[in-house]
């Protein structure tokens, strides 16, 4: 029998695959080892954040104050009858213009047309019974003055003259107010303007006591609109009317997105709201294309006064935080830093910088949610400043005239843009 047997063999063949195995999994352990020792931990740091920025420049800047506003007829007049009666006639037309003494209704006359009969009678018989009693006054008077009657006859007479002269001018009154009930009677309009839907037809019974009235007019030009300014923002309203200033106002649509008339302030309530802490101003409107209709909600801008040569910047420049109101500052070495500033009005898309930062300084507009004091940026976009001033109000800012409220709105804005910036 050999020395080495076919079982034996196996075993060999065996034990030399298992240290083959354990040689490479060693080897491979051994060079993942090496690798982990041997590289360099990566560098730990801010990375370069990419954002836009805009330079501040120098232009008008208005001071505006914005509120909600009702548009308010001069007149609105419900046409109420004077007097009682059948109504035989309406003669004007639904949501019809109608000028000042034009004919509204007729009311049936005719017993006003008797009364006055009666009354023109009674006024025939008290005039002939003083022409009688002035008669005899006459002729009483000579045989006073002869002595030939008694004086309280002839004081008598004279006392009759006189009553009979006081029911000849009643009976003159009555058919005054006849007359006046038979003007009554024929409805017309007291003012300028349109009429409403009609509230009573012919055939009805009206009453003076009636409170529906006949029909109700109301002015559609001019017209005015009334709105609130907060207490805060009263006394530069004052300062710039009573100096003699004729303040411009600007209404809008309720949805902001069109403009619908320009007037002027002409009147402040004098009084305090204590509820809201608001004073209601009233502004006129000539609204010769009526696009100010009465009662309707708008939005209004109140011209108060306009900064000359401010600084403005981009709104969504302006941040507020545990430092107050500031900006990001462009730094020479492609950094930033944490700027304070001083805020003046805004018009939604720039916003006026009272102290605190230079013309020609260039801010942060987009990515500024990424930034910290001393970061390092990348321009992806600058955003050249505008050649003149900060323009007309913007249509599209809502009501407020708080610097706080347009922050937060383009701070909201703000973040949106920097993530499609930053992708």
């Amino acid at each position: 029998m050999s020395a080495d047997s076919p079982r034996t063999a196996g075993y060999s063949r065996r034990n030399r695959g298992v240290w083959i195995a354990v040689a490479i999994v060693v080897a491979v352990i051994a060079i993942v080892v090496f690798h982990l020792v041997n590289t360099k931990p990566a560098r730990v740091g801010s990375p370069t954040q990419v954002v836009s920025v805009a330079a501040a420049h120098q232009g008008d800047m208005p001071e505006i104050i914005n509120s909600l506003g009702t548009v308010t007829p001069l007149a609105t007049v419900t046409v109420l009858p004077q007097l009682s009666g059948y109504l035989t006639e309406v003669g004007y037309q639904e949501g019809q213009d109608v000028k000042k003494g034009q004919f509204l209704a007729q009311i049936d006359p005719r017993q006003y047309q008797i009364s006055k009969q009666q009354a023109e009678a009674q006024l025939a018989k008290d005039q002939a019974t003083l022409d009688q009693a002035r008669t005899d006054l006459g002729r009483y008077t000579q045989l006073y003055q002869k002595k030939s009657i008694a004086e309280q006859t002839y004081m008598d007479q004279k006392f009759l003259v006189e009553q009979t002269e006081a029911a000849v001018k009643a009976d003159k009154a009555n058919i005054a107010q006849f007359d006046l009930d038979l003007a009554y009677c024929r409805i017309t309009a007291p003012v300028d303007g349109r009429v409403g839907l009609r509230l009573v037809d012919p055939g009805n019974y009206v009453t003076a006591s009636s409170s529906t009235g006949i029909v109700v007019i109301t002015t559609m030009k001019p017209t005015t609109v009334q709105f609130t300014v907060p207490q805060n923002s009263l006394g530069k309203v004052l300062d710039r009317t009573n100096g003699g200033a004729k303040l411009p106002v600007t209404v809008y649509s309720s949805d902001n997105t069109k403009q619908l008339a320009t007037g002027t302030l002409f009147a402040i309530s004098n009084q305090m709201t204590t509820s809201t802490g608001t004073v209601t101003l009233r502004a006129n409107f000539p609204n010769e294309d009526e696009k100010l209709y009465p009662n309707e909600f708008v939005n209004v801008q109140l011209l108060v006064d306009t900064l000359h040569n401010a600084v403005l910047v981009p709104t969504p420049a302006v941040q507020t935080g545990a430092p107050g109101d500031y900006v990001f500052l462009v730094n020479a070495d492609d950094s930033v830093s944490v700027h304070k500033v001083t805020l003046g009005p805004s018009d939604g898309q720039y916003t006026a910088i009272l102290s605190g930062l230079s013309p020609d300084q260039t801010v942060v507009t987009d990515g500024t949610d990424r930034l910290s004091d001393g970061a390092k940026i990348r321009v992806a976009q600058a955003r050249p400043a505008s050649a003149g001033s900060a323009g007309a109000p913007a249509p599209s800012s809502s009501a407020g005239a708080s610097h706080g409220n347009a922050r937060r709105k383009h701070s909201a804005g703000s973040d949106a843009g920097s993530a499609s910036s930053a992708s």
